[in-house]
């Protein structure tokens, strides 16, 4: 059985970054935010911002569920945090680490960006169809602005004047003029399904996590595309990097378990110059604000890890909470060079374990999938993550001991063959064992017109 615990993992390399700069990922099962200092690469701890399932799911009078978006203001004080089931923006000072005002907006909201005056915070309501346009000073919505159905993120161009949109349902990108407040371009995405986007005065990247294709838009009009690039399954975030080696694109790609660096030239098509390999299903990501540093969350390793731009080489592992989605590097966050008021232990968050499930032997199939399985208390959430499956199949995830099985989920492999899903139950003891029982084993298979053939097995 291949079962591995994320450790504590000593830096071995100190970085550049600047006494106050932090590094915060949003931990969608532990309803955390954790807090990381990057000058030395360390965890601080986190702000808890709700309960662990299974009590997030009583009425929830108190707290946020499912903490996954994250953004900043331009003077790096406040953090906005996006709960897409309790559908809340919260904001936290940087300097103390608590909660000073909270936004309810519309269905599953997804992420959220602070114009770059700070006048105004977008919040992208990806359950509906409208930017929801908060005042951060007042705490309300102040206005909505249509767009297609299930905007995935809101990103503005520098200097203000556009504020770009791609969509998570609908092949459309929509261009919302800042002054007017309305739509003047509806651009063709590739696939219907974008989660991020990275913007400067020239170009828009924005994944597209369905197809596992980047789009590549110029930023002025009448925003032509420029390039689509086969990033691969599970395309994640992507953030624009430059250093001293020129002006560079990072896109994660969790069905791969990669990072890959793009160079940027004006007129030029971006060029791949480095793959990097890393842990379990690689997600979101940004850069420092030297450009010497990049860092990514792991989604299915409950952990982040650094890379130097320079050299296109971790040089760091850090844990974090359960499942991280979004993250950010916000630069001068706090003047303080400990910086942990108010930050708490992460807990039982950090009790998990991590699995590959491999092919057969002897079968042709490029089918890969990562689990993670976090510890809730007296239950456990299992995500699994898998590529290479045949789109639009109906897939089962069962446990297996001997002639028993016990079905666990059944879902659907999307348009590129991905699909990620969860469930709950007392899994960890299940595929652990224990002297009373033995370990029962995971294993996927195909569950389409009653055709029961095995996909996947645990590896040992």
């Amino acid at each position: 059985m291949h079962i591995h615990r994320i450790v504590l993992l000593v830096t071995v390399m100190v970085t550049v970054a600047r006494a106050g700069d932090r590094v915060y990922t949003a931990d969608q099962t532990s309803n955390t935010v954790s807090v990381i200092d990057p000058a030395t690469n360390k965890l601080l701890g986190s702000i808890h911002l709700g309960e662990v399932l299974p009590a997030a799911l009583s009425p929830l009078y108190h707290g946020e569920l499912l903490v996954h978006g994250l953004g900043f203001s331009p003077d790096h004080k406040t953090l906005d945090v996006v709960s897409i089931g309790s559908n809340s923006v919260t904001l936290i000072d940087t300097e103390t680490n608590t909660v000073k005002g909270k936004i309810y907006v519309g269905r599953s909201p997804h992420e959220a960006f602070f114009r770059p005056d700070g006048r105004e915070l977008w919040v992208a309501v990806r359950g509906e169809n409208y930017v929801s346009v908060i005042d951060p000073v007042q705490k309300s919505e102040i206005r909505r602005i249509e767009t297609a159905n299930g905007p995935g993120m809101v990103l503005f161009r520098p200097d203000g004047k556009y504020a770009f949109v791609p969509s998570s349902f609908t092949p459309e990108m929509d261009v919302i003029d800042t002054a007017t407040y309305q739509v003047i371009a509806r651009l063709k995405q590739t696939s219907p399904f974008s989660p991020n986007l990275a913007v400067d005065q020239d170009e828009i990247w924005f994944t597209l996590k369905d197809s596992g294709k980047t789009q590549v838009v110029s930023a002025k009009a009448p925003f032509r595309t420029l390039a689509v690039l086969e990033t691969g399954p599970i395309t994640n975030h992507v953030p624009f990097v430059t250093n001293a080696n020129g002006h560079f694109a990072y896109v994660s790609v969790g069905g791969k378990d990669e990072v890959l660096a793009y160079r940027r030239d004006p007129d030029s098509e971006p060029k791949l110059i480095a793959t990097i390999y890393t842990g379990d299903l690689p997600h979101g990501i940004w850069g420092s604000g030297d450009g010497r540093r990049v860092y990514v969350g792991l989604e299915n390793g409950d952990a982040v890890q650094a890379i130097d731009t320079l050299t296109n080489q971790i040089i760091a592992t850090i844990p974090v909470g359960q499942l991280p989605q979004a993250l950010v590097y916000v630069p001068n966050a706090t003047t303080s060079d400990r910086g942990t008021a108010n930050l708490k232990a992460l807990g039982s968050a950090t009790e998990a374990l991590h699995l590959d499930l491999v092919p057969p032997r002897g079968a042709s199939s490029h089918a890969h999938a990562s689990v993670s399985i976090n510890s809730l208390g007296l239950i456990d959430n299992l995500q699994i993550a898998a590529t290479g499956l045949n789109p639009g199949q109906m897939y089962q995830l069962v446990l297996v001991s001997g002639p028993e099985k016990q079905n666990l989920l059944v879902f659907s492999a999307g348009i590129g063959g991905a699909a990620i899903a969860q469930t709950l139950g007392p899994l960890k003891k299940a595929v652990s064992g224990s002297t009373q029982k033995p370990a029962m084993k995971l294993e996927l298979r195909s569950d389409q017109d009653g055709h029961d053939e095995l996909v996947l097995r645990q590896k040992h």
